[in-house]
């Protein structure tokens, strides 16, 4: 069970996914198990056995303009209760939860200091 406020996941965005493959295979040992979604292919970067983090591809218009960076993900109880929480404290919704199937609950927002992040209520603990 993930515990809650504990960074969860970290998420390379880049628009070069067999370029990043490739570095962090050759410098890292990682290796690569490819997943189809709608945005193009998600990459999961394993080490041994173990799922260590992602590789996004950062497809569309609404990537012009961003810098490739690392995104993280924060593991919350409820990520829809926290989020009211968030909007209260003066964080800003980006984009409302949804669903990944045996991934979990998401959502992206910004801290009162404008601060991207996702939270994300892991699949092992949803109802």
């Amino acid at each position: 069970m993930a515990e809650h406020g504990v960074f969860y996941w970290n998420e390379l965005m880049t628009r070069d996914t067999e370029k990043a493959k490739e570095f962090y295979g050759q410098t890292l040992g990682w290796t690569f198990a490819e997943m189809p979604m709608e945005e193009g292919t998600y990459v999961v970067a394993n080490l041994g056995d173990k799922p260590v983090a992602g590789i996004f591809p950062m497809i569309g218009p609404h990537f012009e303009g961003v810098p490739e960076h690392w995104f993280s993900y924060i593991a919350v109880d409820d990520v829809d209760e926290r989020l009211g929480l968030a909007k209260a404290h003066g964080g800003e919704i980006v984009r409302p939860p949804f669903d990944v199937p045996g991934v979990g609950r998401i959502a992206i927002l910004k801290d009162v200091n404008g601060a991207a992040q996702g939270w994300m209520t892991p699949a092992e603990t949803t109802g």
